[in-house]
C-alpha cells in the first residue's frame, strides 16, 4: 500500500506544523533552514510522527530541493491518511 502526498513547504518558520491543505496540496512549515537537505528531513520527521510510521516509509520523490514536493508513503493508505491530517483537500483526491 502506497500513497503519493503534494505538499508546499515552508522552511525556516519559527515552528514545525502541519498547516492544513492549500488545494490538493498539504501546506507543512518547518523550523530547519533549506540547507543541506535538513528541511527535507525536517518534513518527513514531521509528518511519520504524525502518521505514526517509521521515517524510511517515507521519502520525497520530486521536487527535493523545491517548496513544492510529492512525498510517497508506503502502509498507510488515503483514508487513513485523511483521517489522520488536519482539514479536508481539496477536490482531488489525496493521493
Amino acid at each position: 500500500m502506497k500513497c503519493r502526498l503534494e505538499t508546499k513547504v515552508v522552511p525556516g518558520a519559527s515552528r514545525s506544523e502541519i498547516v492544513g491543505w492549500l488545494g490538493n496540496s498539504l501546506k507543512i512549515r518547518v523550523a530547519a533552514a533549506p540547507e543541506k537537505g535538513k528541511a527535507n528531513k525536517a518534513v518527513i520527521k514531521l509528518l511519520s510522527n504524525r502518521l505514526g510510521l517509521n521515517e524510511d516509509r517515507i521519502s520525497i520523490v520530486h521536487g527535493a530541493s523545491s517548496q513544492r514536493k510529492v512525498l510517497e508513503i508506503s502502509g498507510i493508505s488515503e483514508q487513513q491518511l485523511l483521517e489522520v491530517l488536519p482539514g479536508e483537500p481539496g477536490r482531488r483526491r489525496a493521493c
